[in-house]
């Protein structure tokens, strides 16, 4: 049996998924964390077990050969002939790749010039292209854009207001992020509602530890709450969102410290994280909410800007079909979904409280609401293979 293997590569960890070719299945996934750093730690799950083991001081290298020994040991593939394809999400793309796109020598090039547009993210997807084609002579290897959703942006939601030449010369344009899943979940939310995607008008909200909302029109992305990099848009785990530009400059002085200081602070210790002061995981800042009015607040400008964004998308789509919740605190947090949906009220947005409470994917809306609402799971891995099978059969 043929089989396809996703990889997502960051910058101390590496998730795997294995899928059928043929049934798109999910037959295994695991997940190497603490990469370079002590107690690295390899979690698979298969066939319904769970198994997890310990190293120190992994390298991007050996974690790859320990997700092949793995996948060998547990007779999930007993020959790499079986690999039919890996895939690799990827997550700048610029306006240069706007498909799946198999991974050459050429294209690897062409894709190591993009790393300005996600410094964070790409040189470690592009390091993993490169160590799976080593290991894999003979396994295509393909890349799946989460930027490539976003391409087809209106241009006058996709540049911002400096001079166009530059806006041209630089390529500076909003690329978003999550692409991969706003396709899936709109796309999904189209059939559960028995209606054409390309007739729909949608606004898809991914809730996680990064975060982002999008707007869909007609089959398209139309808007994004993400923008040059990841770090625009709403408040998240430890991203700041939206902020005056004139910070940066200013906490440069304040601080006595660079711009890669700044962009660090904005990146990494912002978001809930540091309105809080507690943890970037919704999860803790919940429990702390009513003893801790720093974990209250936070919880009130993370709702608060997602309402911001979906009544501005709203608007701009002159109505909307559907409002889709995903990612892990849209899925599994029914108290915010409420909150943000409670705080759209004056458009006539409505929760059916019973429905609001189950963990399934469906419409969770009441019967009057004016936009029917839903939780779907994200699921970015089916997404990337049926985007990969496109390509290669």
């Amino acid at each position: 049996m043929k089989k396809i293997l996703l990889v997502n590569a960051g910058s101390s960890s590496v998730k795997w998924k294995l899928f059928a070719d043929e049934t798109q299945k999910p037959l295994a996934s695991g997940l190497v964390e603490r990469i370079k750093m002590p107690n690295s730690i390899m979690t698979t799950k298969y066939q319904g077990k769970k198994a997890t083991d310990h190293f120190d001081q992994l390298t991007y290298e050996a974690a790859a050969d320990l997700i092949f020994k793995k996948l060998k040991s547990l007779k999930l593939v007993n020959d790499f002939t079986e690999l039919s394809a890996v895939g690799h999400r990827v997550v700048a793309g610029s306006t240069e790749f706007k498909q799946a796109t198999l991974m050459t020598g050429q294209k690897i090039t062409e894709l190591k010039k993009l790393n300005d547009f996600a410094p964070l993210h790409n040189p470690n997807e592009v390091k993993y292209i490169e160590i799976f084609q080593q290991m894999l002579l003979q396994t295509p290897q393909y890349a799946v854009f989460d930027s490539q959703f976003f391409t087809k942006l209106p241009e006058s939601n996709a540049i911002y207001s400096l001079p166009y030449e530059d806006t041209q010369k630089f390529g500076i344009r909003r690329y978003g992020e999550h692409g991969i899943s706003h396709d899936y979940i709109s796309r999904r939310a189209a059939k559960l509602l028995g209606k054409p995607y390309d007739q729909l008008k949608m606004i898809s909200l991914h809730l996680g530890s990064g975060a982002s909302v999008a707007a869909e029109k007609n089959g398209r992305a139309f808007d994004t709450s993400m923008g040059f990099a990841p770090l625009t848009g709403v408040t998240m785990g430890t991203r700041s969102g939206d902020i005056d530009p004139s910070v940066i400059p200013y906490l440069m002085k304040k601080l006595d410290c660079s711009v890669a200081d700044v962009l660090n602070i904005l990146n990494q210790k912002s978001g809930l994280l540091g309105i809080s002061g507690i943890s970037p995981d919704m999860r803790d800042i919940e429990a702390a909410k009513d003893h801790d009015q720093r974990a209250q607040l936070a919880i009130e400008i993370f709702v608060n800007r997602i309402i911001k964004y979906v009544g501005a998308y709203y608007t701009e789509l002159a109505g909307a079909d559907a409002l889709i919740f995903a990612g892990g605190i849209g899925e599994n947090n029914a108290g915010l979904r409420q909150q943000i949906v409670s705080g759209l009220a004056i458009l006539g947005f409505k929760l059916d409280a019973s429905l609001n409470q189950r963990q399934t994917e469906g419409v969770i809306s009441a019967a009057d609401s004016t936009i029917k609402i839903l939780v779907i799971p994200t699921n970015e891995e089916l997404s990337m293979v049926q985007q990969i099978k496109q390509i290669k059969d």
